[in-house]
């Protein structure tokens, strides 16, 4: 079991206290279940409080007492479910498979709760996601409204291609790609993607009142560049904004540092707790002069939030998957040819373009033992700050002198603080 050790729930020999607690849960998570779906008026008549808990004990007694024929129970269930939405379906005039669906899953995360200890920590955090999935409809369906055609084509491109395309690609390094592992480069695209995917569907849903602070934590996930040069040219166009366009270039350039954590957690965990201080202590120090900002920023002073694009476009990804496969290369002969020069110098010109495939790159050489834990978190902190300079840059440049200067202080103490507790 790769070294996972649990424990399966067995009626005859578990002690009567662990299967009630068990079958507690189990009800639990039922109720929860239910309960979305009575106070969401979708089950209607078919199915709600009281219901789901039961079908929820129905899998969990099946599936401890007689687990050969829970298959066979499943298909029984289906019965009297089918029976009762095809009621549903004469008397309410709705033909949503929502509550079925959810309830024929009930019964199988009740099973899923009696099988072991692992089984019931699934169960605990799948139902809790269907429940999170079943209350958001309404903002669901808000968003996908809001999505015009090309980008629904883009999307639906970009998932075709990473179903298709992921599991078909070799897991190995290729001595044609020059000992590159081309399942994992495709993997990392997806990731990267799939964060900045995650914050845009975050952004979209909360709608254009999400404030201006929202507006700099989603712009750093999806693009904290498009973020700095949108806020930016509005300050050429009213310099009187540029309190507030600080703030949301300088929110959305210290989410870089969360995000650079959280790819280094996926990627290489043993590396977290190094990197943590530098890129925490950078986070932290930008939080509070964001802060600052925000509290000088004059109540009527508002910016609309700026378009981003949809990060599941084919186009930007494969661009992304080029960039990885030549950082990882670069870096690894840097590291064979300089040493630990090479590799900061490395950093710092693909921090330039783009924080996240230096940061997987030295998180996986670091996994492999190629670079030790110093250079590598060395090397992802200096990749941070090459894209912060690009941001004050970018803020120079595009924006107004008041809030290139502003910027570029503010980041600066944000990227000396990160090079103190890194020397420290």
């Amino acid at each position: 079991m790769n070294g996972i050790l649990y424990v399966m729930v067995d009626p005859t020999t578990a002690p009567l206290s662990e299967l009630i607690l068990h079958l507690l849960l189990a009800g639990g998570l039922g109720a929860l279940i239910g309960l979305e779906r009575e106070q969401s008026e979708s089950g209607g008549s078919f199915a709600g409080s009281r219901t789901f808990p039961l079908i929820a004990l129905y899998g969990a007694l099946v599936q401890a007492f007689f687990p050969a024929v829970l298959p066979v129970a499943l298909g029984i269930l289906v019965v009297p479910l089918a029976v009762a939405y095809l009621g549903k379906i004469w008397y309410e005039d709705d033909i949503g498979l929502t509550t079925l669906v959810a309830a024929l899953l009930t019964a199988v995360l009740g099973a899923v709760v009696m099988h072991s200890d692992r089984g019931a920590l699934i169960a605990i955090i799948v139902g809790g996601a269907v429940t999170v999935l079943l209350s958001v409809k309404d903002p669901l369906h808000d968003f996908v409204d809001r999505i015009d055609d090309s980008e629904q084509r883009a999307s639906a491109k970009f998932i075709l291609v990473v179903l298709v395309v992921l599991p078909a690609l070799p897991d190995r390094s290729l001595d044609v790609l020059y000992g590159l592992n081309p399942r994992f480069i495709w993997l990392m695209v997806v990731f990267v993607t799939g964060l900045g995917f995650v914050a845009y569907v975050l952004g979209q849903t909360l709608g254009p009142e999400r404030g201006i602070a929202l507006t700099g934590i989603v712009g750093g996930f999806v693009s904290s560049t498009a973020t700095t040069v949108s806020m930016a040219e509005k300050t050429t166009q009213n310099e009187t904004l540029y309190h507030v366009c600080a703030f949301a270039v300088v929110t959305a350039s210290i989410v870089m540092f969360p995000r650079a954590l959280i790819e280094i957690a996926v990627v290489n965990p043993a590396l977290l707790s190094s990197a943590a201080v530098p890129l925490g202590a950078m986070t932290a120090v930008g939080a509070v002069a964001a802060g600052v900002l925000y509290w000088r920023t004059a109540s009527d002073e508002t910016v609309e939030p700026e378009e981003l694009k949809n990060p599941f476009r084919l186009q930007p990804a494969l661009l992304f998957g080029v960039i990885f496969a030549a950082v990882l290369l670069v870096s690894e002969y840097a590291n064979e040819w300089f040493g630990a020069s090479g590799v900061y110098a490395t950093a710092f010109v693909s921090g330039l373009a783009d924080v996240d495939a230096m940061t997987i790159t030295l998180s996986r050489l670091a996994a492999e033992g190629a670079v030790s834990t110093e250079v590598a978190t060395t090397g992802i902190v200096i990749a941070a700050i090459a894209n912060t300079f690009v941001k004050a840059v970018l803020a120079w440049v595009l924006g107004s002198y008041r809030l290139g200067r502003l910027v570029s202080i503010v980041l600066g103490v944000v990227v000396l603080s990160g090079l103190v507790f890194l020397l420290v």
